[in-house]
């Protein structure tokens, strides 16, 4: 091979090299401008998905929005947003005030004990029952089932006096009261299985979609923050004959007591 022709070849293996180089050097740049891309659209994704998250915890929940919405007062409830519920077409100015809270183990057990006689004593003109609700079980205990079944009475005090104390008496009955750590009343479904033991609930549709609607709700909480806001009043139940608080009752015998030691006789 000539010197000429030698020169020339390895001018054409330089040139060919370079060209590979330049084409290897664009590959590289593509490659990178997609790796840049692709990182893009994740951190896109990722923020997106972080944000779309904040967004849903920072939502208002169901019980929250009740807070601020439109009151509808159950029937036979009176005062400021129908948070007064008292019971019973005696004159005497004689007042049993009970305390609870739906999920209240103790306020069962109060219910089972001495709840009829509590009820008689109201029907036989002794004196009248008020109540108030509260709900603060459910942020000791995490759930909604205070909330949910304080609705729910509203709903049955909206039918009558008596399906009210008759619904109450059946939540807090030994057989369908929850244990203080199941949240068994947050559902709809199991509030109204319980209704159906009362005969001015069984089958109600009025009733039932109150229930489920969530008619009462705003109600619920408003009564809740009644209950909040009562100052000497610390745990459930709580018991007051003619605005003083007395010791708890375990027995019928102890309750009649209570009642002669306040001043309400037959």
């Amino acid at each position: 091979m000539s010197k000429r022709n030698s020169q020339a070849a390895k001018t054409a293996a330089r040139e060919r090299l370079r060209i590979e180089r330049e084409r290897e050097a664009e590959r590289a740049k593509v490659r990178r401008q997609i790796i840049v891309a692709c990182s893009v659209v994740g951190v896109l994704a990722v923020a997106g998905g972080i944000g779309y998250a904040v967004v849903q915890t920072n939502q208002p929940t169901k019980w929250e929005e009740a807070s601020d919405a439109k009151v509808v007062a159950p029937a036979n409830s009176s005062g400021k947003d129908g948070t007064t519920v008292l019971i019973g077409d005696s004159k005497t100015d004689n007042v049993v005030h009970l305390y609870e809270d739906p999920r209240c183990p103790a306020c069962a057990s109060f219910e089972q004990t001495v709840g009829e006689t509590v009820n008689k004593g109201m029907e036989d003109g002794d004196y009248k029952l008020s109540f108030t609700l509260g709900t603060f079980l459910d942020g000791n205990l995490s759930g909604e089932g205070s909330k949910n079944a304080l609705s729910a009475l509203g709903a049955a005090l909206n039918v009558s006096p008596e399906a009210f104390l008759d619904y109450k008496a059946a939540l807090y009955s030994a057989e369908y009261h929850p244990e203080e750590s199941s949240d068994e009343f947050a559902e709809d479904d199991y509030l109204i299985k319980v209704s159906n033991t009362v005969d001015a609930l069984k089958n109600n549709k009025k009733f039932q979609d109150a229930v489920e609607k969530g008619t009462y709700d705003a109600w619920a909480m408003k009564m809740s923050k009644t209950f909040d806001d009562t100052e000497d009043v610390k745990s459930t139940p709580t018991i007051k004959i003619n605005d003083k608080v007395i010791e708890n009752p375990s027995t019928v015998a102890e309750w009649e007591t209570a009642l002669k030691d306040a001043g309400v006789t037959k």
